[in-house]
């Protein structure tokens, strides 16, 4: 029997930790670590962090959280969504038309991402994942190019609009969205 030298273990080692270090995390594992955590969500096995959040970002959330509200949704900000075990993202802001639990576990009415610096490849993505899962209406807002867009199933795309209706009979106007927007960037003293 021969007995492998240091070399030979320290590698061994290393591939043991790298293979360990690649191994899919569990849901369990993701919540034990990052439950708490602002900015994580878990896709299938990895942890994925979020986009930094801008002014522009946070504006941008306070503002559909609010238009949602007076549309008669309930809305909230990274709401944490376990509708698949493997995928559980935490959308910018969340409105439904009744709360389910703590943390949805059934599709909600409506999710709304808003463009920072994620990557639009990882933007459609979630808007795929999104339909998967059985959101209805899935909407993305580019504060800085004041363009809103709803994903089409049909389409496998992302649909520009400037009037939407919502499951509630309700409309959102893309117009007033940013108009609202400007109003507080002015407020604010932004150029």
């Amino acid at each position: 029997m021969q007995v492998p030298d240091s070399r030979e273990r320290r590698l061994a080692a290393i591939m043991a930790y790298m293979a360990a270090s690649i191994a899919p995390l569990t849901v369990e594992q993701f919540n034990a670590k990052y439950a708490n955590e602002h900015g994580y969500e878990y896709w299938h096995g990895e942890v994925v962090r979020k986009g930094m959040p801008t002014w522009l970002h946070g504006l941008m959330q306070a503002i559909l959280l609010e238009f949602f509200h007076r549309l008669g949704y309930i809305s909230a900000s990274e709401v944490e969504l376990r509708i698949d075990p493997n995928w559980q993202p935490r959308p910018d802001v969340t409105a439904a038309l009744e709360i389910q639990r703590q943390y949805p576990t059934k599709p909600v009415d409506i999710v709304a991402e808003i463009l920072s610096d994620d990557p639009m490849t990882r933007v459609f993505e979630k808007c795929r994942n999104y339909a998967r899962i059985g959101i209805p209406q899935i909407l993305v807002f580019d504060p800085e190019s004041r363009i809103a867009w709803e994903w089409s199933r049909e389409t496998g795309n992302l649909e520009r609009f400037e009037k939407l209706q919502l499951a509630n009979g309700s409309h959102l106007n893309a117009s007033s969205v940013w108009a609202e927007l400007d109003a507080r960037m002015r407020a604010g003293g932004a150029s």
